[in-house]
Protein backbone atom coordinates (compact mmCIF):
# COMPACT_ATOMS: atom_id res chain seq x y z
CA UNK A 1 0.00 0.00 0.00
CA UNK A 2 1.40 3.46 -1.22
CA UNK A 3 2.12 5.86 1.68
CA UNK A 4 0.14 9.42 0.70
CA UNK A 5 2.23 12.14 1.56
CA UNK A 6 0.53 15.26 2.18
CA UNK A 7 2.39 18.49 2.09
CA UNK A 8 1.84 21.84 4.11
CA UNK A 9 0.26 24.46 1.70
CA UNK A 10 2.27 27.20 2.97
CA UNK A 11 -0.15 29.52 3.08
CA UNK A 12 0.46 32.99 5.17
CA UNK A 13 -2.34 33.70 7.33
CA UNK A 14 -2.00 38.04 8.35
CA UNK A 15 -4.19 39.40 10.73
CA UNK A 16 -5.22 42.86 11.31
CA UNK A 17 -2.40 44.47 8.45
CA UNK A 18 -3.18 48.04 6.69
CA UNK A 19 -2.11 48.86 3.48
CA UNK A 20 -1.20 52.31 2.60
CA UNK A 21 0.25 52.83 -0.24
CA UNK A 22 -0.72 51.56 -4.12
CA UNK A 23 0.74 48.55 -5.19
CA UNK A 24 1.04 47.54 -9.14
CA UNK A 25 2.92 44.47 -9.72
CA UNK A 26 2.89 42.46 -6.56
CA UNK A 27 2.11 39.05 -5.58
CA UNK A 28 0.21 38.04 -2.85
CA UNK A 29 -1.01 34.53 -3.46
CA UNK A 30 -1.58 32.28 -1.40
CA UNK A 31 -2.31 33.68 1.59
CA UNK A 32 -5.30 34.99 4.18
CA UNK A 33 -5.95 38.10 5.25
CA UNK A 34 -8.19 38.56 8.32
CA UNK A 35 -9.09 42.26 9.17
CA UNK A 36 -7.10 43.66 6.23
CA UNK A 37 -7.78 48.00 5.75
CA UNK A 38 -7.26 49.20 2.69
CA UNK A 39 -9.16 52.72 1.63
CA UNK A 40 -8.96 54.34 -1.79
CA UNK A 41 -5.69 52.54 -3.10
CA UNK A 42 -4.90 51.06 -6.42
CA UNK A 43 -3.74 47.87 -7.67
CA UNK A 44 -2.06 47.40 -11.06
CA UNK A 45 -1.43 44.07 -12.15
CA UNK A 46 -1.47 42.58 -8.96
CA UNK A 47 -2.05 38.87 -8.35
CA UNK A 48 -4.14 37.45 -5.27
CA UNK A 49 -4.43 33.76 -6.35
CA UNK A 50 -5.39 31.51 -4.09
CA UNK A 51 -6.04 34.12 -1.14
CA UNK A 52 -8.51 34.88 1.16
CA UNK A 53 -10.16 37.45 2.67
CA UNK A 54 -12.54 37.33 6.02
CA UNK A 55 -13.92 39.98 7.53
CA UNK A 56 -11.69 42.91 4.99
CA UNK A 57 -12.16 46.43 4.52
CA UNK A 58 -11.47 47.42 0.81
CA UNK A 59 -13.14 50.46 0.61
CA UNK A 60 -13.29 52.32 -2.73
CA UNK A 61 -10.22 50.70 -3.95
CA UNK A 62 -9.44 50.29 -8.02
CA UNK A 63 -8.35 47.08 -8.96
CA UNK A 64 -6.78 46.93 -12.61
CA UNK A 65 -5.76 43.69 -14.18
CA UNK A 66 -5.38 41.96 -10.82
CA UNK A 67 -6.01 38.43 -10.84
CA UNK A 68 -8.15 36.77 -8.40
CA UNK A 69 -8.37 33.16 -9.62
CA UNK A 70 -9.21 30.58 -6.83
CA UNK A 71 -9.98 33.26 -4.52
CA UNK A 72 -12.36 33.37 -1.32
CA UNK A 73 -14.09 36.61 0.19
CA UNK A 74 -16.30 36.18 3.05
CA UNK A 75 -17.60 39.42 5.02
CA UNK A 76 -15.78 41.80 2.79
CA UNK A 77 -16.27 45.29 2.32
CA UNK A 78 -15.86 46.26 -1.30
CA UNK A 79 -17.62 49.13 -1.27
CA UNK A 80 -17.15 51.94 -3.86
CA UNK A 81 -14.32 49.36 -5.02
CA UNK A 82 -13.92 49.57 -9.14
CA UNK A 83 -12.70 46.28 -11.09
CA UNK A 84 -11.46 47.09 -14.30
CA UNK A 85 -10.17 44.07 -16.52
CA UNK A 86 -9.85 41.79 -13.56
CA UNK A 87 -9.56 37.59 -13.35
CA UNK A 88 -12.45 35.65 -11.02
CA UNK A 89 -11.93 32.29 -12.23
CA UNK A 90 -13.40 29.95 -9.58
CA UNK A 91 -13.69 32.52 -7.14
CA UNK A 92 -16.15 32.71 -4.46
CA UNK A 93 -18.00 35.65 -2.82
CA UNK A 94 -20.38 35.14 1.13
CA UNK A 95 -21.42 38.25 2.50
CA UNK A 96 -19.81 40.45 0.76
CA UNK A 97 -20.61 43.69 -0.40
CA UNK A 98 -19.77 44.73 -3.24
CA UNK A 99 -21.42 46.56 -6.64
CA UNK A 100 -23.20 44.19 -9.05
CA UNK A 101 -20.98 46.01 -11.67
CA UNK A 102 -18.78 43.82 -11.96
CA UNK A 103 -20.69 41.31 -13.07
CA UNK A 104 -20.43 43.72 -16.61
CA UNK A 105 -16.59 44.00 -17.45
CA UNK A 106 -15.23 41.26 -15.00
CA UNK A 107 -16.96 38.34 -16.01
CA UNK A 108 -14.70 35.13 -16.81
CA UNK A 109 -14.82 34.52 -20.73
CA UNK A 110 -16.06 30.31 -20.73
CA UNK A 111 -19.53 30.44 -20.39
CA UNK A 112 -18.98 27.07 -17.36
CA UNK A 113 -17.30 29.73 -15.38
CA UNK A 114 -19.08 32.65 -16.13
CA UNK A 115 -22.20 30.70 -14.99
CA UNK A 116 -20.90 30.14 -11.54
CA UNK A 117 -19.01 33.24 -11.10
CA UNK A 118 -22.64 34.86 -11.42
CA UNK A 119 -24.08 31.68 -9.35
CA UNK A 120 -21.68 32.75 -6.03
CA UNK A 121 -22.57 36.42 -6.65
CA UNK A 122 -26.29 35.74 -6.92
CA UNK A 123 -25.98 33.83 -3.35
CA UNK A 124 -24.05 36.48 -2.19
CA UNK A 125 -26.36 39.21 -2.77
CA UNK A 126 -29.08 37.01 -1.71
CA UNK A 127 -27.38 36.79 1.90
CA UNK A 128 -27.31 40.48 1.91
CA UNK A 129 -31.06 41.19 0.64
CA UNK A 130 -29.96 42.76 -2.26
CA UNK A 131 -32.68 41.92 -4.67
CA UNK A 132 -31.65 44.13 -7.80
CA UNK A 133 -28.11 42.62 -7.80
CA UNK A 134 -30.00 39.39 -7.32
CA UNK A 135 -32.18 40.02 -10.76
CA UNK A 136 -29.07 40.86 -12.36
CA UNK A 137 -26.73 37.97 -11.51
CA UNK A 138 -29.56 35.84 -12.20
CA UNK A 139 -30.14 37.00 -15.73
CA UNK A 140 -25.96 36.56 -16.70
CA UNK A 141 -25.73 33.21 -14.69
CA UNK A 142 -29.49 31.76 -17.42
CA UNK A 143 -27.66 33.31 -20.27
CA UNK A 144 -24.61 31.63 -19.82
CA UNK A 145 -25.81 28.60 -18.94
CA UNK A 146 -27.82 28.63 -21.84
CA UNK A 147 -24.72 29.36 -24.00
CA UNK A 148 -23.07 26.69 -22.01
CA UNK A 149 -25.66 24.04 -22.94
CA UNK A 150 -25.58 24.91 -26.48
CA UNK A 151 -21.63 24.56 -26.62
CA UNK A 152 -21.80 21.43 -25.04
CA UNK A 153 -23.83 19.81 -27.78
CA UNK A 154 -23.05 22.20 -30.81
CA UNK A 155 -19.84 23.53 -30.44
CA UNK A 156 -16.32 21.99 -31.97
CA UNK A 157 -13.65 23.67 -29.19
CA UNK A 158 -11.76 21.21 -27.85
CA UNK A 159 -13.30 21.52 -23.86
CA UNK A 160 -16.39 20.67 -24.92
CA UNK A 161 -15.96 17.91 -27.49
CA UNK A 162 -13.30 16.49 -24.63
CA UNK A 163 -15.97 16.56 -21.99
CA UNK A 164 -19.50 15.70 -24.00
CA UNK A 165 -18.68 12.85 -26.08
CA UNK A 166 -21.25 10.30 -27.82
CA UNK A 167 -24.08 9.76 -25.23
CA UNK A 168 -23.04 12.82 -23.27
CA UNK A 169 -23.42 14.86 -25.85
CA UNK A 170 -26.77 13.78 -26.61
CA UNK A 171 -27.63 14.09 -23.25
CA UNK A 172 -27.07 17.66 -23.04
CA UNK A 173 -28.70 18.11 -26.72
CA UNK A 174 -31.80 17.45 -24.62
CA UNK A 175 -31.18 19.68 -21.68
CA UNK A 176 -30.58 22.49 -23.84
CA UNK A 177 -33.37 21.74 -25.93
CA UNK A 178 -35.20 21.75 -22.20
CA UNK A 179 -33.76 25.02 -20.95
CA UNK A 180 -34.81 26.96 -24.62
CA UNK A 181 -38.06 25.51 -24.29
CA UNK A 182 -38.72 26.97 -20.35
CA UNK A 183 -36.40 30.31 -21.16
CA UNK A 184 -39.06 30.88 -24.32
CA UNK A 185 -42.58 30.28 -22.26
CA UNK A 186 -41.23 32.26 -18.78
CA UNK A 187 -37.41 33.07 -19.22
CA UNK A 188 -36.84 30.25 -16.96
CA UNK A 189 -38.78 31.75 -13.98
CA UNK A 190 -37.54 34.99 -14.19
CA UNK A 191 -39.35 37.33 -17.05
CA UNK A 192 -43.46 37.49 -16.85
CA UNK A 193 -42.89 40.04 -19.87
CA UNK A 194 -42.03 36.26 -21.42
CA UNK A 195 -44.85 34.53 -19.93
CA UNK A 196 -47.35 36.74 -20.95
CA UNK A 197 -46.02 36.29 -24.65
CA UNK A 198 -46.93 32.90 -24.27
CA UNK A 199 -50.33 33.43 -23.18
CA UNK A 200 -51.08 35.34 -26.51
CA UNK A 201 -49.58 32.81 -28.46
CA UNK A 202 -51.68 30.26 -27.12
CA UNK A 203 -54.34 32.58 -27.38
CA UNK A 204 -53.35 32.98 -31.74
CA UNK A 205 -53.70 29.32 -31.41
CA UNK A 206 -56.96 28.63 -29.63
CA UNK A 207 -58.16 31.25 -32.46
CA UNK A 208 -57.10 29.39 -35.45
CA UNK A 209 -58.48 26.12 -33.62
CA UNK A 210 -62.02 27.85 -33.69
CA UNK A 211 -61.58 29.05 -37.06
CA UNK A 212 -61.44 25.61 -37.95
CA UNK A 213 -64.33 24.13 -36.26
CA UNK A 214 -67.05 27.02 -36.58
CA UNK A 215 -65.90 27.27 -40.61
CA UNK A 216 -69.10 26.89 -41.72
CA UNK A 217 -70.10 29.67 -39.86
CA UNK A 218 -67.10 31.87 -41.14
CA UNK A 219 -68.41 30.95 -44.62
CA UNK A 220 -71.59 31.91 -44.36
CA UNK A 221 -71.73 34.38 -42.39
CA UNK A 222 -69.55 38.04 -42.23
CA UNK A 223 -66.35 36.61 -41.11
CA UNK A 224 -65.12 40.36 -40.22
CA UNK A 225 -67.81 39.88 -37.54
CA UNK A 226 -66.36 36.70 -36.36
CA UNK A 227 -62.50 38.14 -36.52
CA UNK A 228 -63.32 41.15 -34.34
CA UNK A 229 -65.21 39.27 -31.81
CA UNK A 230 -61.89 37.39 -31.54
CA UNK A 231 -59.62 39.54 -28.75
CA UNK A 232 -62.88 39.08 -26.47
CA UNK A 233 -63.70 35.48 -26.96
CA UNK A 234 -60.64 34.11 -26.97
CA UNK A 235 -59.56 34.80 -23.45
CA UNK A 236 -63.39 34.30 -22.50
CA UNK A 237 -63.13 30.92 -23.26
CA UNK A 238 -59.11 30.49 -21.98
CA UNK A 239 -60.84 31.48 -18.53
CA UNK A 240 -64.24 29.17 -18.86
CA UNK A 241 -66.15 32.54 -18.39
CA UNK A 242 -67.86 31.14 -22.16
CA UNK A 243 -68.20 27.78 -23.21
CA UNK A 244 -69.43 26.37 -26.83
CA UNK A 245 -70.61 22.99 -28.35
CA UNK A 246 -68.71 22.72 -31.00
CA UNK A 247 -65.62 21.84 -28.93
CA UNK A 248 -64.67 18.56 -28.23
CA UNK A 249 -64.02 17.02 -24.53
CA UNK A 250 -60.48 16.76 -25.13
CA UNK A 251 -59.91 20.37 -26.46
CA UNK A 252 -61.42 21.83 -23.52
CA UNK A 253 -59.42 19.19 -21.41
CA UNK A 254 -56.43 20.85 -22.88
CA UNK A 255 -57.55 24.25 -22.61
CA UNK A 256 -58.43 23.64 -18.44
CA UNK A 257 -54.91 21.91 -18.12
CA UNK A 258 -52.84 24.80 -19.82
CA UNK A 259 -54.77 27.55 -18.07
CA UNK A 260 -53.63 25.95 -14.54
CA UNK A 261 -50.11 25.63 -15.64
CA UNK A 262 -49.87 29.29 -16.83
CA UNK A 263 -51.63 30.24 -13.65
CA UNK A 264 -49.37 28.46 -12.09
CA UNK A 265 -46.23 29.66 -13.39
CA UNK A 266 -47.66 33.10 -13.28
CA UNK A 267 -47.51 32.40 -9.49
CA UNK A 268 -44.03 31.56 -8.89
CA UNK A 269 -42.43 34.23 -10.68
CA UNK A 270 -44.88 36.75 -8.28
CA UNK A 271 -43.45 34.51 -5.28
CA UNK A 272 -40.00 34.77 -6.26
CA UNK A 273 -39.95 38.53 -6.58
CA UNK A 274 -41.69 38.74 -3.42
CA UNK A 275 -39.06 36.53 -1.90
CA UNK A 276 -36.10 38.34 -2.67
CA UNK A 277 -37.04 41.28 -1.18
Amino acid sequence: MSVVKIDDSGRETLTDKKINSHISNEKFENRLFVRLIVKDKNFEKVSFKYTNFESSYLRGCKFDSCDFTGCKFVGTNFSGAKFIGCKFDYTIFEKTIIDNDILDNCCPSQENLKLKFARTLRVNFQQLGDSDSVNKAIKVELDATKEHLHKAWHSNESYYRQKYKNIKRIEMFFYWLNFSFWDFTWGNGEDILKLVRSVFIFFILMGLFDIVINQNQYLTSNSFDFIWQMPVKIPAIFFATLSSPNYPLWYTTLVFFVRLVFFSLFTSVILKRLNRR
